[in-house]
């Protein structure tokens, strides 16, 4: 979910006191700067206010399609031996899911410039993401078919997630048209041909299969996200609720390359009402921006 509304300044409660809470760690100290820069300008976006992707990326559900997506995309070698051998996402978690969110909220939502800015950040950041996978195959980040992959993991996640616990889930040629404006930000990151419609992007799935396992370093990072987030007591059972949602959002032959359980009876009693739980009090907590 990106975080479009600004910081209550009125007298706490609840309410208030839980969005400065979640709007503290997914935007983190410096939030009430990057608001302005977002949003309080005339310049325009890469995307028109009524955008499906500005729908799906603003709404609570990314919270859950978020980390599916990261669940997801660790499945391809490759990919994940770039995160295992550079990403800081052990020794500074928060600090690594406030970029992705500042990423995604200057591409959706920002002026043309920032989204440009954040896109060219990335591929510095890119630059220097490259090594051998523990299997001896080279791999650069800013690899076009690595990109894709990341790319279309993470559109599989966030579609699933807001079919399922989105405010208002996309329908008709609204679907196509979230594939297609995401495939704009995917281009400008150095993807060559993304899929530009709903029946393409499972098409490109479906290519990509056959290169997905489950590696050590994948089933660590699962086991890292799922079972020891770095998080305090009073926020794990939260969590574990976005985290139990997001699994039961996994594809059933997922499970058993990330040792993933696969429970569909407690997945239908439990965690998907827990998901829905989890999502609306996100949502009441930081309502979407009008």
């Amino acid at each position: 979910m990106v975080l479009t509304v600004p910081w209550h300044d009125e007298t706490m409660d609840v309410r208030s006191w839980l969005g400065d809470q979640i709007r503290g760690r997914v935007i983190g100290p410096d939030g009430p700067q990057r608001h302005v820069e977002l949003f309080d300008t005339d310049e325009q976006g890469w995307f028109a206010d009524d955008a499906p992707i500005r729908r799906v990326h603003g709404d609570a559900s990314m919270f859950v399609g978020g980390l599916r997506a990261l669940l997801f995309q660790s499945l391809h070698p490759l990919a994940m031996a770039g995160v295992a051998q550079h990403s800081d996402y052990r020794s500074d978690p928060w600090g690594r899911l406030q970029r992705t969110a500042d990423f995604v909220a200057a591409t959706t939502f920002g002026p043309a410039s920032q989204a440009q800015r954040a896109v060219d950040t990335v591929h510095r950041v890119h630059e220097r993401v490259t090594g051998t996978a523990s299997d001896g195959r080279p791999y650069a980040a800013n690899d076009p078919h690595l990109l894709e992959w990341v790319h279309v993991a993470e559109l599989d996640s966030f579609l699933a997630a807001h079919d399922r616990y989105g405010e208002r889930p996309l329908v008709g040629d609204d679907r196509d048209r979230y594939v297609a404006e995401s495939a704009v930000v995917a281009r400008a990151l150095g993807v060559i041909e993304p899929p530009e419609s709903e029946a393409a992007l499972r098409e490109r799935l479906v290519w990509y299969r056959s290169e997905l396992r489950g590696t050590t370093e994948a089933r660590d990072a699962a086991r890292y996200l799922l079972v020891q987030p770095p998080l305090p007591f009073t926020a794990r059972p939260a969590y574990g609720l976005i985290a139990g949602a997001a699994v039961a959002l996994m594809p059933a032959w997922t499970r058993l390359p990330l040792r993933l359980p696969w429970l569909p009876v407690s997945e239908t009693l439990a965690l998907r009402p827990g998901g829905e739980l989890i999502t609306r009090t996100i949502r009441w907590a930081v309502p979407a921006r009008s």
